[in-house]
Parts: C-alpha cells; structure tokens; sequence
C-alpha cells in the first residue's frame, strides 16, 4: 500500500513537470590563435605624454584590408626575410608604390594618432581640385592654430597662390596653411566641408580605419588612422606630378605682402630624407605630445619605388625619419617578389560592395513541435526557467507532504474502546 502511494505522488510530479529535456551541448572552444610574432623594438626613452585615446572597437574586415596576414598586432614578414630593423615606432609598413605589394609590417591595421602626417590626406583629397595658379587671401579664421604648434608665417590679408600655400604646407607643415586648402577645397562649408571631404576620400580609397577631425593633423577627439591606411594615401599622393615636385623643393621663398608692408621669406623642407638617402622621392614628418612621431617617406633604388609609414615612435635614440630609412634599406632588400599582402586600389573595396549580392531574406522560424504542456514544462525547468521551478516545487512538495502524513497516520495504532 505505501509503495502504491508513494508511486502515485511520484506520478503526480511527473505528470505536472513532464519529462526534463537535456539541454543542448555547449559548442566546442575554438582552438587558440598563434600568437603574435613581436615587433622588433628598439629601447626608448621614457616620455611624458597625454593618456593615449581610446580607439573606436576594431573592425574585423577593416583589419583584413590588403591581406589575411596583415591583421596581427605584431610582426609579418615574408618567409625566409632577415629580420628588420628595431624601430621605437608602435606599428609601421613598407610596400611598393608601383605594385602595391606589401613588403612587411608590424601592426599594419592597429589605431593610431596621425599628427601632420594626415595633411597627405588633404594633399590626396584637394590637390587635383584645386588650381595651383589661383591666389588667395588668408584670413583671421585660417590662422585659427593652436599657439606653438607648427606654422609657415602666412598674413592675415596676404595674397598668396595656391601652389605657395601647398609648399608651405609639405615643408613647413604649416597648419595655417592646412586651414587655407581645407576651406578652398570646401567650398560653402569651408574648413567643415573640406574635413568632410578628406574623410569620404580616405573611404574611396579603402583606408577605412582613418578619421580626421581637423584638416592639419592637430589632435582631435576621435581622429584616427594606421600605418596601412597611410601607405594607401602615400601611394595616391606621388602618383601626383605636382605632388612629387612639391615633396622634393628643398626650399622656396614666401612672397612678400607690399600691401601690408611686409617683407617675404624663405622657407626649407623640413624632411631630412630628401638630402641625406640617396634616391629619396620625399615624404612628410609630423609630430604632437599625443601622437609622438609620425613619418612616411618614399625612395627609388634600382627601378624599384618603395614607401615606409611609422607611427608612435620616439626621436631617440635615432629620428623618425632615420627609422623610415632603416625599414627601405631592409626593404629594398627583399626580392621583387617578397610580399605578405597589398595595397588595395582607389574604389576597390567600394565596388566589391557593389558587386556583392544581396543576402537573401532568411526563412523563417518554424515553430517548436507541439510536446504539450507536462513536456513543454519540463524542457522550461531545464533551461532554469524559475517562474516554473517555483510553482511546480511548491505542488510537488505539496503531494509528497500529503503522501507523508497519510503513511503516517495509518502507523498510529488504533484505540481500542
């Protein structure tokens, strides 16, 4: 009798819970990526600097621009290639200009501060629209820099032709003059709208982890690039005739301005490559407290056209542009055919969007087989769905206490009267 009751209170639950579900297996871990190969690095002094902004979250396919191999925070290099240089920069690339193939890099797709190594994007984005004849008057609004920060000594006022004012600017790394092209280049938006422009330019050519916020490379919240990303600009800024003529004058004079009784002056190229590497083809320096320094230099050896970008690195114990030096040498040492990855053409990456079918509309869901309430129950309570543990605990300590009182009320003895 008792293991009848017992069983009946046993079905009872079961009837109301239903039978439990086993849930489903979690998936396999993945195995464990390879880790990075470091960078060599050289020992540099320690600075002080402004926290380092945080970078907007990574992009997977932005990291696999140019190559699967070029997404590592640390060092890719062809098989077999000597080790390269060791360089204070934080991440750095060396490609061919005419091929596009990517020699070897360390972090080529990692966040960085561009500092004036961003006005290539303005010379990229505004040299072919602007007239180099044409000439300008600076105004107040243009001279808008921040106080100690790099200038060529343009005058509110002063008329100058477009083509002085680009000297200015890959020479001198005038940030004034930044301001000037940035405003022709943007027509009614001005200096906004040249920003603006920069930017859609750096998407046209698929140098889609850079953001500028301000035309001359001073810092801006939010503004970003890498050292991929500059190659790209590189390449299209000494496909320029105008571009490389500008990149090589070693030193121009500034006009004067008789109508505001101000003499002119001379202004010399700041980048030390192209007097001291034989074959340089020019470049651009830049520097701020944030960014440290930034460089992108271009040599030719034997019929061969190299570019070398760094970021992050620190002037001792060697200069940016030596460190730019050191990374051609080794790369103008690698067979012609050494490559780890590419540099995408101008409008590559936008057409294959284009050309991308569109994905399908997904089925829909069909729904769950119908188990019925005591099975649809118990898959809950498997799944730890509490509004359902609680209630049916509570009933299947409610029939077993009552199975337990009855078992125990028939022990009693019966009085006999």
């Amino acid at each position: 009798m008792r293991a009848r009751l017992l069983g009946a209170a046993v079905a009872a639950v079961l009837v109301t819970v239903g039978t439990p579900v086993p849930a489903s297996a979690a998936p396999a871990a993945r195995a464990a990526a390879a880790a990075p190969l470091p960078c060599p690095k050289a020992p540099a002094p320690r600075v002080t600097r402004p926290p380092r902004p945080v970078p907007p979250p990574a992009v997977p396919a932005d990291r696999t621009v140019g190559g699967p191999a070029l997404d590592t925070p640390g060092l890719v290099t062809p098989a077999g290639a000597p080790a390269p240089p060791a360089v204070t920069a934080t991440s750095w690339l060396v490609a061919d200009l005419d091929t596009g193939a990517v020699l070897g890099a360390c972090g080529p797709h990692e966040y960085g501060t561009p500092a004036s190594v961003q006005k290539l994007l303005l010379a990229a984005t505004m040299m072919p629209k602007l007239d180099p004849n044409q000439q300008v008057t600076v105004t107040p609004a243009d001279l808008a820099i921040t106080p100690g920060s790099s200038a060529v000594g343009l005058l509110p006022g002063g008329r100058y032709t477009v083509g002085t004012i680009w000297l200015g600017l890959l020479l001198n790394s005038g940030n004034e003059a930044a301001n000037v092209l940035a405003r022709l280049g943007g027509g009614t938006e001005g200096v906004a709208g040249g920003i603006r422009a920069m930017n859609e330019e750096a998407r046209h050519l698929g140098a889609r982890q850079t953001h500028a916020v301000t035309a001359s490379g001073l810092d801006g919240q939010g503004q970003f690039t890498s050292a991929y990303d500059l190659a790209l600009i590189a390449r299209v800024c000494f496909a320029d005739p105008l571009f490389q003529r500008y990149t090589l004058t070693e030193r121009t004079q500034i006009p004067a301005q008789p109508a505001l009784k101000k003499g002119g002056f001379q202004i010399q190229n700041e980048n030390q490559l192209i007097y001291r590497y034989p074959g340089a083809l020019g470049g651009k320096t830049g520097f701020t407290e944030l960014a440290r320094h930034s460089y992108v230099g271009a040599a030719q050896r034997n019929g061969r056209r190299l570019v070398v970008t760094l970021l992050g690195a620190e002037a001792r114990p060697v200069r940016g542009w030596q460190q730019g030096a050191q990374l051609l040498d080794w790369g103008f040492a690698l067979p012609r055919d050494a490559s780890v990855g590419r540099l995408v053409a101008p409008g590559e990456l936008d057409r294959a969007a284009e050309a991308a079918p569109s994905p399908a509309p997904a089925a829909p869901t069909p729904p769950p087989p119908w188990r019925g309430p005591a099975a649809t129950a118990g898959q809950r309570i498997a799944d730890g769905d509490w509004r359902v543990i609680l209630p049916v605990a509570g009933v299947a300590a409610v029939l077993v206490g009552g199975v337990a009182a009855l078992l125990a009320a028939r022990r009693r003895p019966r009085r006999r009267g």
